[in-house]
This record gives structure tokens, sequence and C-alpha cells, in this order.
């Protein structure tokens, strides 16, 4: 893995603190006073940190939605090597249900030799997968989420209440032990549990970036799932305290 980027380091030195200096953040970056204060306007401004006269301090709750394109390339490496992890327990014959996300994305592009059914409500991974003579491919419908190009709505998840998949593999924004999967508004949480409620094996992948934070709507409570796929970065307290849980944790490396 490569050096991390100045934004990645500043955001790791706030999960592990409660209250931050421009002074420390200075010393841990190797950057000037007026670099790294930019940089504390940037996520101010997304909503990512609080700013006080004492320092900065990380703000774990996620109002909004962000888009595909905000997502798309924030910790890549982790979302490919959990996606890496999730294809493999995919085999020839399966129905699988694919969350709306990046990272069941870069799942989608991991199974494109593999005979499938796929069932998902995110427009990109259909018109990707539908390329591909083998893979059979369902898209749920109903209204367009304009931040994700996903379906919400009732339609969708009465589709979702006929189907009995064998893997259902759900992303998220947000996630924690005592709060769950969480989403910003009702109708992604609602949709999100529709995926979760039938399927044989409900797979939660969400890189540690997004772990011990949360929005307004609970959506799934993690005692749902049957396995959690994260990265390495789960800080070493947190893994403990998910591996004594009824759902296998598995860390993608």
């Amino acid at each position: 893995m490569g050096k991390l980027s100045r934004l990645d380091q500043i955001m790791d030195y706030l999960k592990g603190h409660n209250l931050v200096t421009v002074e420390e953040l200075v010393n841990v970056t190797e950057s000037s006073p007026a670099t790294v204060r930019r940089d504390l306007i940037k996520l101010d401004e997304q909503g990512v940190i609080s700013r006080s006269h004492g320092g900065v301090t990380l703000n774990r709750f996620i109002p909004t939605q962000p888009t595909t394109n905000e997502k798309i390339y924030k910790n890549l490496t982790e979302k490919q090597l959990i996606a890496d992890y999730a294809a493999q327990m995919i085999k020839a014959g399966d129905s699988i249900a694919l969350d709306a996300g990046t990272t069941t994305l870069e799942i989608a592009k991991r199974i494109t030799q593999i005979p499938v059914r796929v069932i998902t409500s995110d427009l990109h991974i259909a018109l990707f997968l539908c390329e591909f003579k083998q893979i059979e491919v369902t898209i749920i419908g109903g209204k367009v989420d304009d931040s994700s190009q996903s379906c919400i709505g009732e339609h969708g998840r009465s589709l979702l209440r006929q189907i009995n998949p064998d893997i259902s593999f759900i992303s998220c924004n947000s996630w924690s032990f005592n709060k769950g999967v969480t989403t910003p508004t009702e109708e992604k949480a609602l949709i999100k549990a529709s995926f979760a409620e039938k399927a044989n094996k409900v797979v939660l992948v969400a890189d540690s970036s997004k772990y011990d934070s949360y929005s307004l709507f609970t959506s799934i409570s993690l005692s749902k799932f049957t396995d959690i796929i994260t990265d390495t970065r789960l800080d070493t307290e947190s893994r403990i305290l998910l591996s004594n849980q009824a759902f296998k944790l598995h860390i993608a490396d």
C-alpha cells in the first residue's frame, strides 16, 4: 500500500484522538500550518470535522448521502481488497443480490467470468454486468435516487421480498457496533433492510473508515449479518469486539 495522502493522514490521526490541534497535525503530516488549515477548511465544509478554539474533532455523524462521484476513488485500495475477498464467496450458479455502492461495484467487476444471477438496485452495476452473457441481471426498478444512481421505494422493496438469493452483499456509508448500518434517508434505510431479509448469507462489505460513524436512520443491526468484511485499518479494540459476535468478521488484506 502506498503512502497515505495528507487528508488520509489527518483523518487517521483524528480517529485516534478526541481533540487535535493544528500544531499536532503539522507534525503528523510534515506540512505547513497554512496547508493544514486549508485541509481543515475543506473537511469542515464537507461536515467531516468540527472546529473550535481548542482544536479539531472528528464529526462521526453523516448528515447527507455522498454522491457516487464523491465516493468512487475514496479508500479505493481497501474497497478492492474487500471486493477480492467477497468474490471468493461466490460460485457458479449462485444468485446474488448487490446493494448499491462503490464497494459492491468492485465486487461486480470481479465476477464477470462466473455464471450467476444478479439482483441489484444500482444502475452502474446493472449496466456493467449486462454486457456479460453468462450473467443474468435483474434491476429492482422504481424511483431513482440521484445521489447514488440507484433504485429506491416500494416497487423495488416488493421485488426484494419475493426473492431468496444465496448471498446478499450490502455496502454502507456508516456502520457501528451499537447503531448498525445507518443511512441519511428513510428510503435508503428501507431498501437496504430489504436486501437483508431473505438471503441465505447476508454480508456487509464496508471499509474501516466508515466504522463508528452513523446517520439518522438505522437500516440493519449488525446481528442480522452472517459475515462482515472490512480492511486491516480497523483498530485492534474494534476487531476484538466484532470478533466476539455471532457473525464472522473477515479482514481483507
